[in-house]
């Protein structure tokens, strides 16, 4: 399993809703993500590849 190695944090876009995701690094230099909502609950992982292209599709 993907060790989380800060704590999470709100999508800056998410503003005042609860219906948001939260990011946390991984020791990998990845990104974990997960749904506000359930912060006991599963989370997903994905590389710092990844996460850079997810985020250029909004920029």
């Amino acid at each position: 399993m993907t060790e989380v190695v800060s704590p999470f944090w709100k999508s800056s876009y998410s503003g005042q809703e609860n219906n948001c995701v939260e990011v946390a690094d991984t020791a990998p230099g990845g990104r974990a993500v997960r749904d506000s909502k359930q912060q006991s609950g599963p989370f997903l992982t994905v590389s710092r590849q990844s996460w850079n292209v997810f985020l250029s599709q909004f920029a």
